[in-house]
């Protein structure tokens, strides 16, 4: 086992680990002395030294971080109802509407639950079966009282009937986590307990089988968990190896027997009972609130889903008169602000889809800041250059001028839309915005859907699109035909 020795608490603790076990070996020879007390006194003391500045913070510290208030959780199950409440509008017959009014509606009775669901997870053969069977029998009342056990299927297997992210979604559902481990971690469960932490997950990490371990390599291990995760970590020996008891008798005969060591389980049922008297309730607050935020983001996917349907047509039928006005009317430089009243009339119609009213002054004023942000970031320039490159490899160059800028157009006005369709899926549903556009926002988000609608093959058959709807059939038979000449 490599043992980090340039961290100095480490090279303190594993020191004092070779101290007091030269202390205990040689106990007998030097009890008499009494200067060796001072030693003791002074090993002891440095111990507990040493302890206190790497303890983690108590559970209690750091639960109150990530705990919320009753009024907190209200107010989520509140957003998450409005937003399924707007899905059943837009979406009647909708076939997920059931089930998350369903969900919705029990999620107010579960603030006042007593009882805390605890769920034990971890890898495969680390303990987490015979670590709820000892806390079952444990002499602590809270955990009697309140606690329901439910084992999660085991991480990491190769192959089996849940995946990670399963199991881990059934954890979610939980108060509270013990995740068991037998040993240092690992890369898999690092990153597991990653996700626990950023869902706000209260857990505590069980270093179990302690007791196959040399005390030395027990206390590099604990302290390399303490060190690495930065949260509550406690140590355990559910299961403890049988020890051999030798008895020797009076007439030189000698019994040999096995004998079982009582579970190690007390720091772990302490920062349990600490847990469950204290923060009960507030556990099952956070749980709540964990659901209904899941909840919302669920009925948020299916609601943006139903009006992306509506709105690509929209998005469509604008994107071709664009096409038209600029083929009709082609100009030497492409200036979006020029289909300026055609892009207005699609912001107030994709707006009326999205819950963002605005008025004819707001959609043109939209319009002019899309079509400036566009010119600003370059990327009418570079639609041009793309469209005109496509035109040139389909040998469409005798009509290139009229054609581009109205493909060109066409492009433009489908990432515009594509766009706000974007920033409208990030608001809060049923919540006044004032229609103020974040301009930070909507440039990050046009240049996004700017470059996811860059590739080549999309680009071709676009192109394609935009000469089938500009060009007459006499023109288009011209076309193929010097395609072909070409080829």
């Amino acid at each position: 086992m490599v043992v980090k020795l340039q961290r100095p608490i480490l090279v303190g603790g594993l020191g004092l680990s070779f101290f007091l076990w030269m202390l205990e070996s040689w106990h007998h020879s030097i009890v008499q002395l009494g200067e060796f007390s001072l030693l003791s006194t002074l090993a002891v003391g440095g111990g507990l030294w040493l302890l206190q500045q790497n303890r983690p913070k108590g559970s209690l510290e750091q639960l109150d971080g990530m705990l919320v208030d009753r009024s907190t959780v209200e107010s989520a199950i509140a957003k998450a109802e409005a937003v399924i409440n707007q899905l059943a509008q837009e979406a009647e017959n909708h076939t997920a509407l059931e089930t998350l009014q369903k969900q919705i509606a029990e999620l107010p009775l579960e603030l006042d639950r007593q009882e805390i669901k605890l769920a034990v997870t971890g890898g495969k053969s680390v303990g987490k079966s015979a670590l709820i069977q000892v806390l079952k029998s444990s002499s602590c009342q809270e955990i009697h009282a309140k606690v329901n056990f439910q084992e999660t299927a085991p991480l990491f297997r190769e192959a089996g009937d849940m995946s990670d992210a399963a199991v881990l979604a059934e954890v979610a559902k939980s108060d509270f986590v013990l995740f068991v481990t037998n040993g240092d971690l690992t890369d898999s469960e690092f990153q597991s307990l990653q996700q626990l932490k950023a869902a706000n997950q209260p857990t505590i990490l069980v270093f179990n089988k302690q007791d196959q371990y040399l005390v030395d390599e027990r206390a590099s291990i604990l302290l390399s968990l303490k060190q690495r995760l930065q949260g509550n970590v406690v140590a355990t020996a559910v299961s403890p190896i049988p020890i051999k008891v030798r008895k020797h008798e009076a007439d030189g005969s000698m019994q040999e027997w096995l004998e079982q060591p009582t579970p190690d389980i007390q720091q772990l049922t302490q920062q349990l009972g600490e847990v469950l008297a204290h923060q009960g309730q507030r556990l099952v607050w956070v749980t709540t609130m964990r659901k209904a935020r899941l909840l919302k983001a669920e009925a948020k996917s299916w609601l943006n889903e139903t009006r992306r349907d509506r709105a690509t047509p929209v998005i469509e039928q604008y994107q071709w008169i664009a096409a038209a006005a600029a083929f009709a009317n082609p100009v030497p430089a492409l200036d979006i602000l020029a289909t300026a009243a055609i892009n207005a009339q699609m912001i107030m119609d994709l707006g009326n889809i999205y819950q963002q009213k605005f008025s004819l002054e707001q959609a043109q004023a939209v319009a002019g800041t899309m079509g400036s942000l566009m010119l600003k970031l370059g990327l009418v320039e570079l639609s041009t250059k793309a469209v005109g490159t496509v035109l040139k490899s389909n040998a469409v160059t005798f009509v290139a001028g009229g054609v581009v800028q109205g493909v060109s157009a066409a492009y433009l006005t489908r990432v515009a839309g594509l766009s706000l369709i974007e920033y409208f899926q990030q608001q809060e549903v049923a919540i006044d915005s004032g229609n103020a556009l974040n301009l930070d926002k909507l440039r990050q988000t046009l240049q996004k859907v700017f470059q996811q609608n860059q590739q080549m093959a999309f680009l071709q058959g676009f192109v394609k699109q935009g000469v089938k709807r500009l060009l007459p059939e006499a023109q288009q038979v011209e076309v193929v035909c010097a395609e072909k000449a070409v080829g």
